[in-house]
């Protein structure tokens, strides 16, 4: 059963102040060869299009990646903000390069919610007692997810859905953009359904569609998967060529783009792609993490996966397709820019994770050792 952590009031469902861990994150210097040109993350003039007024703001999820970032840049403007999670992961801790006084300052305003967002009517009731004037859903994936949300809050000032650039439909012609053809068979269909929910609803939406996600705390093997390979001087294998394109935007560049269109009338009803400002090779990329890291340049092997059998491993943590969307609209309509480049970003998140011991999911070379095996012996 879905329940309510901390009592505030008797008359409806009760929230709590909770000590949380998370902070504005502050980048640490890069090796000595990378050079930096700002890292402090900070909360910059161009953040200030958000809402002119303090809002009472819940977070659908918020303690795992983006909504890390996303809160503490909340709560820095002054807005009262509420995590709904299943309380199963700490509603906050403390990041590195984050000073005590920041963490104890953010960590003293946030509140938590703590159910299953599955629990519709809990949702419901829960949520109408508290009158939230705006939702940022971060985790949610099926439309039937938001209704409970939207019939909840019939006063809902602006609904901000992270959707994903994987909705387009597989194309020749790139970059996508926001007008593109979107596959109403792709794994995110959810995500599609969702935006059509919100749009038939007629409430004040915005939707983020971001690439792939790089940064501290990525929970999804990206940086994470290369960083592995070279810490342990291993040969990386790529699929194919190499030569396929993709991209990367930065968690704190997109936290950044979820504060812009908060309050934001040129955000209503709109969607937008998030991501960084260049394209990458797949070779790129692996040359890109070790140069961040101060690895050497590594040995990359390519193959052929028609050649293997994995069985239900991932031998590789990209779709093997080019893959790369325009942030042009959002670059004109928002002002918004990404301060990362690649180089830069890797480097924030190995200096502030990896590097520091820290990851999501232990090296599994099981692939790996299959690739370069089969490479030696047709080498021999």
């Amino acid at each position: 059963m879905a329940r309510l952590v901390a009592v505030q009031q008797q008359t409806q469902p009760s929230f709590s102040l909770l000590p949380s861990s998370l902070s504005d994150f502050n980048g640490t210097r890069l090796h000595s060869q990378v050079r930096c040109k700002r890292r402090v993350w900070q909360t910059k003039g161009a953040l200030q299009v958000s809402a002119s007024s303090s809002k009472n703001i819940l977070i659908m999820g918020g303690t795992r990646f983006i909504g890390v970032f996303l809160s503490r840049l909340l709560v820095k403007e002054g807005h009262q903000v509420t995590l709904f999670t299943r309380g199963k992961a700490p509603i906050t801790q403390p990041l590195p390069g984050e000073s005590d006084q920041d963490y104890a300052d953010f960590s003293s305003k946030i509140l938590h919610l703590k159910g299953d967002r599955k629990d519709f009517e809990f949702v419901k009731t829960s949520l109408a007692a508290k009158g939230f004037d705006v939702v940022y859903d971060i985790n949610g994936r099926e439309a039937v997810e938001v209704e409970p949300i939207l019939d909840a809050l019939p006063k809902l000032e602006q609904f901000i859905y992270c959707s994903s650039a994987g909705v387009y439909l597989k194309s020749d012609l790139l970059p996508h953009s926001e007008k593109d053809a979107v596959d109403p068979k792709s794994r995110h269909k959810g995500k599609l359904e969702t935006e059509s929910l919100l749009e038939s609803r007629g409430v004040n939406w915005t939707s983020i569609r971001p690439v792939y996600i790089y940064g501290p705390l990525n929970y999804n093997p990206v940086e994470e998967w290369f960083f592995h390979r070279l810490k342990a001087g291993r040969p990386i294998p790529i699929p194919n060529s190499g030569i396929q394109m993709t991209q990367l935007g930065h968690v704190k560049d997109l936290a950044k783009a979820f504060i812009q269109v908060l309050g934001n009338e040129k955000a209503s009803q709109q969607v937008f792609n998030i991501s960084g400002e260049k394209y990458v090779t797949f070779d790129g990329l692996a040359k890109a993490c070790a140069k961040a890291a101060g690895f050497p340049e590594p040995e990359i092997v390519h193959y052929n996966p028609k050649d293997f059998d994995f069985g239900k491993k991932k031998a590789f943590p990209f779709r093997d397709q080019h893959f790369f969307a325009s942030i042009d609209k959002a670059k004109h309509v928002l002002g918004w820019e990404p301060e990362f480049d690649l180089v830069e970003g890797l480097a924030d998140s190995y200096n502030l994770d990896f590097g520091r011991g820290t990851y999501r999911k232990e090296a599994d070379f099981f692939t790996d050792d299959l690739i370069i095996g089969k490479s030696l012996v047709l080498q021999a």
